[in-house]
């Protein structure tokens, strides 16, 4: 078995890029994933470079901020600008082509690919056809067939190409990493992916950056602009990420306890506001809010830097996600490390993640009364608040990303030995029970 100071990772995020702010069009929790996989790597004496399409040829193609032994690589292709996750297909074959320059230009050998979103896995089949025969780690993130499963619009769909692509994906990675036992079902009763590939290994959270810290404090930090009672939403703003339950349950909260929301707004991070052409899913949910009459009490406060989310995740009561889908939920886990309740809807891996009436409360999709109860309970009720709370930080200290790296090393030690490569990983891994 390969020493893990000697081992080289070619991670592939070829249409978004880990350092990008959360909330954006193209940045969620895989984002977070991708970098803080990277940075625990790297911590651990491997060599990690992240490979991400170039968006903007002022940035420099090298970047060190993930830490000791870990960069992100810039690669041109196609317009280096951002461009519709459907369009980075067409260049594929360059993206490719610009990692293999790269990686000979500086007379590098990587011992490991880890794809990220079926358009990586892609690429990786490619990088594998310049480099020989090199292992496949690969993690969807989200799954096409799920996505389709939820969308109430045409245009919420995956396209088929996605879905051809994410089965082909599956043939030709060596080991598919699921973040939950619900998503390892989904792979094999939605695409028949083969079971012997496939190891639950869940997502990590860094618990230096987040980590209670007064609410006070935080408040006064990123300056809320309303009173002493905040519930945060973070994440994407679109169709599948439930927003407007959310704020038709603080119309309905706001309509029966006028009093309970004195002092009370809800922050929703991601997207951007003040676009002069805001997109579809931004101008619906503000206009939602214009038509229930409660401008005063939802704020649209953009997409924000990681390094600042942990103050706005102190200085909530609780987190809330309405989504109708989740393959895992990063940022219920960020929110239960800062010791915050989460209210989620019962989907995908926030099922595992939120423990219902002990770190926070599971609702049904698209059910606005039942969302507006649980948050009103948690609002009125301060000693169950805090006892959530303190709930909720104990059962993230399980999911440490030094805890998590170290369950990926093994996949990637055993994919390198010769013994061991070809078994099923479930024979070798006692499976990750969340």
């Amino acid at each position: 078995m390969m020493n893990s100071g000697n081992l080289r990772v070619a991670m592939l995020s070829v249409h978004t890029c880990p350092l990008a702010m959360l909330g954006g069009k193209k940045t969620g929790g895989m984002n977070v994933y991708v970098r803080d996989l990277s940075r625990a790597l790297g911590l651990m004496g491997i060599d990690v470079d992240v490979f991400t399409r170039s968006q903007d040829d002022c940035v420099p193609m090298v970047n060190h901020d993930l830490g000791e032994r870990a960069r992100v690589i810039h690669v041109p292709a196609g317009p280096q600008a951002p461009i519709p996750v459907a369009d980075v297909g067409h260049y594929l074959d360059e993206f490719a082509a610009g990692v293999a320059a790269f990686a000979a230009a500086e007379g590098l050998h990587y011992d490991v690919i880890h794809s990220h979103y079926w358009l990586s896995g892609v690429v990786a089949e490619k990088l594998e056809a310049y480099w020989g025969e090199t292992p496949i780690v690969h993690m969807f993130h989200t799954l096409g067939h799920m996505k389709n499963r939820i969308a109430t619009e045409p245009g919420e769909r995956a396209p088929q190409e996605r879905l051809d692509g994410e089965s082909h994906v599956m043939t030709v990675a060596d080991r598919l990493i699921a973040a939950t036992p619900a998503e390892l079902a989904q792979l094999n009763w939605l695409y028949g992916a083969p079971m012997d590939k496939v190891i639950v290994i869940p997502p990590g959270v860094d618990l230096q950056r987040f980590q209670p810290i007064p609410s006070t404090e935080a408040k006064n930090r990123v300056g809320i602009p309303c009173g002493d009672k905040n519930i945060m939403f973070a994440g994407r703003i679109e169709p599948l990420k439930g927003i407007d339950t959310l704020i038709q349950a603080m119309a309905l909260i706001r309509q029966r306890y006028p009093d309970v929301m004195e002092n009370t707004c809800v922050a929703i991070i991601g997207g951007d506001p003040w676009a002069d052409n805001p997109d579809a899913e931004m101008a619906r949910l503000q206009a939602l809010r214009e038509e229930l009459g409660i401008n005063d009490l939802v704020l649209f406060l953009g997409a924000k830097d990681q390094d600042v989310l942990p103050n706005y995740y102190a200085a909530a009561e609780m987190v809330v996600m309405p989504s109708h889908y989740e393959s895992f939920g990063m940022v219920a886990l960020e929110a239960m490390a800062m010791g915050r309740p989460v209210i989620a809807s019962e989907v995908g891996g926030l099922a595992y993640l939120v423990q219902d009436g002990v770190n926070g409360y599971h609702v049904p999709t698209r059910d606005p009364e039942a969302l507006a109860e649980r948050i009103y309970e948690l609002l009125t009720n301060v000693d169950c608040r805090e006892a959530m709370g303190i709930a909720a930080r104990q059962y993230a200290e399980r999911f440490d990303w030094a805890i998590i790296a170290g369950r990926i090393l093994a996949v990637y030690n055993r994919l390198l030995d010769p013994l061991t490569r070809d078994h099923s990983p479930a024979l070798l891994d006692t499976q990750f029970t969340i």
